[in-house]
């Protein structure tokens, strides 16, 4: 096990470049013909945040303080794990091409795919930015642990793209399945409404199974200091196994299926 973890390793540093022109191309073709270019990763978050604050802030903003801010992490968030994973879904279908004439780690694509989107994440955290200076929240060093969800976040959305991309091969039809799952999972979420006001069952449910609650919760938590059941630590705790579970089926699975495209791409 430790041999072929090595091995794989090895291979990787064989590929940086390839995996570092990957990223490359799918952020430039991410914005190309764009005439603001990266300038969307920033102003989409504000301008989603600014929509969703007319249609629920006369709802939920009375039971949520900061609530531009509560519901801007969480749309950050869950957009990155949600784009992250449907874009990995054709990541290895839609390299065929190259697959089929050339020796390349599989995995590689859909590797590069969701850090793609990790790095576009990142640029749009300069609207969260904005709306911070913007609503006068003092600095604080806990602003800095905002590190914790992001990377359990990125694990979780890799080792969640890695399973999909491999069942997509074989199945195409989880391309229409996951939006549908994707916006259940959003109104699950606690994004733009406070926690409390769900069923008790749903609530349980929600905070001890959703592992997209765990991380925006955190996030919350680091930022305007949002305070829910489970506690930090049982937040990370959580949000680390959910994390570490996620990339160890999806490794597996991605390496027994890989042998197999071949056949079906």
């Amino acid at each position: 096990m430790i041999k072929k973890m090595i091995g794989r390793f090895n291979t990787f540093i064989k590929y940086k470049e390839l995996f570092y022109e990957l990223v490359t191309r799918d952020i430039k073709l991410k914005y190309r013909r764009s005439v603001l270019g990266y300038l969307w990763s920033v102003l989409n978050p504000l301008l989603i945040m600014g929509v969703k604050i007319l249609v629920f802030s006369h709802i939920f903003s009375r039971g949520v303080p900061n609530f531009p801010i509560y519901l801007i992490i969480g749309h950050l968030l869950f957009n990155f794990m949600t784009s992250a994973t449907s874009r990995s879904l054709n990541s290895v279908i839609g390299n065929a091409g190259l697959l089929k004439k050339i020796y390349v780690p599989k995995y590689i694509f859909t590797f590069a795919t969701v850090t793609s989107e990790l790095v576009t994440f990142i640029f749009s955290l300069f609207a969260l930015l904005i709306v911070i200076i913007g609503y006068g929240i003092p600095f604080s060093w806990k602003f800095f642990l905002i590190i914790i969800p992001i990377v359990l976040t990125y694990i979780f959305s890799l080792g969640l793209s890695l399973f999909l991309a491999q069942a997509t091969v074989f199945f195409r039809d989880i391309v229409h399945i996951w939006s549908v799952v994707t916006t259940a999972w959003m109104f699950l979420s606690a994004i733009f409404y406070p926690i409390n006001i769900l069923p008790e069952k749903v609530h349980y449910f929600v905070t001890n199974y959703n592992p997209m609650y765990f991380y925006i919760t955190m996030f919350r938590n680091f930022i305007i200091g949002v305070t829910h059941d489970p506690g930090m630590m049982d937040l990370i705790l959580r949000g680390s196994i959910a994390a570490g579970i996620s990339i160890i089926i999806g490794l597996i699975s991605f390496a027994r299926a890989k042998n197999k495209f071949i056949l079906y791409i």
